[in-house]
């Protein structure tokens, strides 16, 4: 036999009693429903105890609440009387809660605040480079916003810098990721590269790319090698996006490391770009493995497209590299590997770098 569910109900309201087991919280806060409830039970001369037991809360959170929504109203005699109302009560709760949350620490961390956005303008560093260099090196000590409190004070606009001024966050990543198999073989797949090139655990294993200004032949060519553990970025002048340029500058850097070269470039990860057809001869006397990624997944040279990133802040598409100086193309080179990374604990690839340099000489 099944129990009928008794219905109560208040002035046109009706309740029915929960079944349910759960305990409710009671630290919720009221709702416009249930400020309904309250107005037509008190109305009906319910106890305190019998609403909160109707509501789920406790009888002094229905004391507070009467208090709150309650209004003067004038008799017939002259005489005032409070009577609640739930629309006053949604008011007043409404406007008390704008005053909650954390308060602001502009005046506490100023002195941080204006590192950050000298950070951001002039250095180009983004809030969480900003924020990590100065914890790692107590700069400020406890006198300091976290990087989510920065991203709300930018989105507030409590301080000078803009989203605009934010190049990473303006961008939108809609790409889907498709692996495709190679119509030509310039050489080895990037599937038959050493595990230790993988999981960045070794040093000594790079992505290389060429980075275009005009979309003119010829113009030069920026040619970029990112190292995967440290994040250390050479940047090379190329006179062409052509194998020989490519060449004449991969033997320069041959020359420069001299027998320390298959220690350093133990492996280089590149696209099927025709002006990478020839680094497997340019490395075949030395122990340095040429790997070739599947063709529009710049994504398995992801540590090299981030950086190239990185530099069109410098140097925007458009612009013939063929105009931009050596002196330039040194400091944009200078600004990466001095960039604080939160991968690296918030060091910067240069001083990795020379921690690895440091190892092989010892």
């Amino acid at each position: 036999m099944i129990k009928s569910t008794k219905t109560q109900s208040y002035g046109g309201l009706s309740m029915v009693p929960s079944k349910s087991t759960t305990n409710k919280r009671t630290f919720k806060h009221l709702t416009e429903y249930d400020r309904g409830i309250i107005y037509v039970m008190h109305k009906h001369g319910k106890s305190l105890q019998a609403i909160a037991d109707e509501i789920g809360c406790h009888k002094s959170t229905i004391s507070r609440e009467l208090k709150r929504g309650s209004v003067k109203q004038m008799k017939t005699d002259g005489t005032y009387h409070e009577v609640y109302f739930p629309d006053a009560g949604q008011r007043i709760y409404e406007e008390n809660r704008k005053n909650c949350g954390a308060k602001l620490k502009l005046d506490t961390a100023i002195d941080f605040i204006q590192y950050v956005e000298n950070k951001i303008l002039e250095d180009k560093w983004s809030p969480d480079v900003a924020w990590g260099y100065a914890k790692r090196h107590n700069l400020f000590g406890d006198n300091l916003v976290c990087t989510k409190t920065i991203y709300n004070y930018i989105e507030q606009g409590l301080i000078a810098v803009k989203n605009i001024d934010l190049p990473m966050k303006m961008r939108l990543n809609t790409k889907t990721k498709r692996v495709r198999k190679n119509k030509r073989k310039l050489g080895l797949s990037i599937d038959e590269r050493p595990m230790e090139a993988l999981d960045r655990q070794e040093f000594g294993h790079w992505e290389i790319d060429t980075v275009i200004g005009k979309k003119n032949k010829n113009d030069h060519v920026l040619l970029t090698l990112t190292e995967r553990k440290t994040r250390q970025e050479f940047i090379f002048r190329a006179l062409g996006k052509t194998s020989e340029a490519i060449n004449c500058v991969m033997e320069q850097l041959r020359e420069k490391y001299t027998t320390n070269f298959d220690k350093i470039f133990k492996t280089i990860t590149s696209d099927n770009g025709s002006e990478f057809a020839d680094l497997p001869l340019i490395v075949k006397e030395v122990n340095t493995g040429i790997y070739y990624t599947h063709p529009y997944s710049s994504f398995e040279r992801g540590t090299n497209e981030r950086t190239n990133g990185l530099i069109r802040r410098f140097i925007p598409k458009g612009k013939a590299i063929s105009s931009v100086s050596d002196k330039t193309i040194q400091y944009v080179q200078n600004w990466c590997n001095n960039l604080p990374r939160k991968i690296l604990g918030y060091r910067t690839p240069e001083e990795c770098f020379q921690e690895e340099l440091l190892c092989l000489s010892t």
